[in-house]
């Protein structure tokens, strides 16, 4: 095939993806608007916002890695055009997804004492408390948004999760201005105040979802009078042996963000602050990977509806293709700006905490040289993840995950953080070595896997 062959589907698959990526990038802003509202207040908040974020960081990724699991079965539903496959595996995993993100807030509310003998600075910890409570109930109707989000984009309707997560961010602002600094007669709860606007804010968003997709001709059908009690045990065993897997990649990958984050707090205050503020800005360019990984799910789970393999196969490279011009481009944005970005997290102007700022700002632009360079090795493998998922593969991938984060990048971040003298940079090369082991591995896999289909497919044409 020629490049055109693959440069061709970048129209529709921008446009597919446009929607998701800001939709991902919203649930990002949150997080974001946290950082640089409560990082006015001091690094000591900053940091206890990073380590309250750092449980959630693993109960979220359970949760949407799981979530993931319908977006497939509902694409290849709608490629075989069966309304009522699509509405049951939805339904399905609506009503796992509820009960799983009520055992993820027990699961991070119960863990809330861990935050007392992981050697993290008691100013830190005293803060981060309070935080976490909040934010652990949130988990309850951000899960439950996952699941619809998850319907919505199998239908191809990327926009409608879009429009809920933009409208929650636009709350989550406002109620974060009120209740942070005390503003037009709220009281100024601070980092506890941050917390109840990221509540609030996703209580919106699952509501404002449901009713969109209540009132769109294509979707209402999925979405409406669901007898939700009425369940099918084969098909609950389907969606867990499809979600447990993907819910588990997902983790891998999130849990050595979150284990550099409480390497970094070994490390004090400032080298945690640091690194929240690398990992937050990182986050946001890892949301653009993760809306072509939709991107990739929802068209490869089409095509194998179609029983398509060399269309399948042309469109996921063509997606890789784009997701890896992206990543470049970002790369150079982080190499460009890593002096100048940490500035927006920080007052400056804070005569009091001036050395702890400056410390913290030498240390981010350090960070944030690593994480330039391993913008290409993210996106690829977390692309290559959402076109393993539309194949629904997902035991092997599983297991690629865990030896590239855990048994190669762990190791090294650990190594590296705690026993040479490179700390905090020493920890994210750990990081970049799991997310280039992860992305040659997973995308080994889809080249052998789709060429398989296809050689499978001529053969039986040949024979028939």
């Amino acid at each position: 095939m020629s490049l055109t062959d693959y440069t061709k589907e970048f129209r529709y698959n921008i446009t597919l993806a446009g929607p998701v990526i800001l939709g991902m990038l919203g649930h990002t802003l949150v997080s974001f608007v946290d950082n640089i509202m409560v990082g006015q207040l001091g690094t000591a908040e900053l940091a206890a916002v990073s380590l309250g974020n750092s449980f959630m960081f693993i109960a979220m990724s359970l949760g949407i890695g799981f979530s993931t699991a319908i977006t497939p079965l509902v694409a290849e539903a709608e490629g075989e055009h069966n309304l009522a496959g699509g509405k049951s595996a939805f339904k399905h995993g609506l009503f796992l997804c509820t009960i799983l993100g009520i055992a993820l807030f027990l699961m991070v509310f119960l863990a809330k004492p861990l935050m007392h003998i992981m050697k993290q600075p008691d100013e830190v910890v005293a803060l981060a408390m309070p935080y976490l409570t909040y934010v652990a109930i949130s988990l309850i109707p951000l899960i439950i948004f996952q699941a619809f989000k998850q319907c919505s984009d199998g239908l191809s309707l990327t926009r409608y999760p879009m429009y809920a997560t933009l409208m929650a961010n636009v709350a989550n602002v406002v109620l974060n201005y009120m209740f942070i600094f005390g503003a037009w007669g709220a009281p100024a709860w601070g980092v506890e105040g941050a917390a109840i606007g990221t509540l609030a804010s996703r209580i919106i968003m699952v509501s404002f979802l449901w009713y969109v997709m209540s009132t769109h001709v294509k979707a209402r059908a999925y979405v409406t009078h669901l007898q939700i009690w009425q369940l099918s045990r084969q098909i609950l065993r389907k969606i867990l042996r499809l979600g447990m897997p993907s819910a588990m990649q997902m983790f891998f990958e999130v849990a050595i963000f979150t284990a550099a984050i409480w390497l970094s707090g070994v490390l004090g205050k400032n080298p945690q602050a640091a690194n929240q503020i690398a990992l937050n800005l990182s986050s946001m360019t890892f949301m653009v990977a993760m809306g072509f990984s939709v991107v990739a799910m929802i068209r490869v789970g089409n095509q194998k509806g179609k029983s398509a393999f060399r269309e399948l196969r042309r469109i996921a490279f063509s997606i890789f293709l784009l997701s890896g011009v992206g990543s470049v481009l970002f790369a150079l944005g982080f190499l460009l700006f890593r002096d100048s970005l940490p500035y927006l997290y920080l007052d400056i102007e804070d005569v009091t905490q001036l050395a702890d700022n400056m410390e913290v700002l030498r240390l981010s632009s350090q960070i944030l040289l690593i994480a330039a360079i391993f913008q290409i090795s993210d996106s690829i493998q977390v692309v290559a993840l959402g076109a393993l998922r539309g194949l629904q593969d997902v035991f092997l991938p599983t297991v690629y995950t865990f030896i590239s984060y855990w048994l190669i990048g762990f190791p090294l971040s650990y190594y590296l953080g705690m026993y040479t003298d490179l700390g905090s940079t020493g920890i994210w090369i750990g990081v970049l070595a799991g997310l280039t082991a992860a992305a040659i591995l997973l995308i080994w896999r889809f080249n052998t896997l789709s060429n398989r289909l296809i050689l499978s497919q001529e053969e039986s044409l040949k024979t028939s």
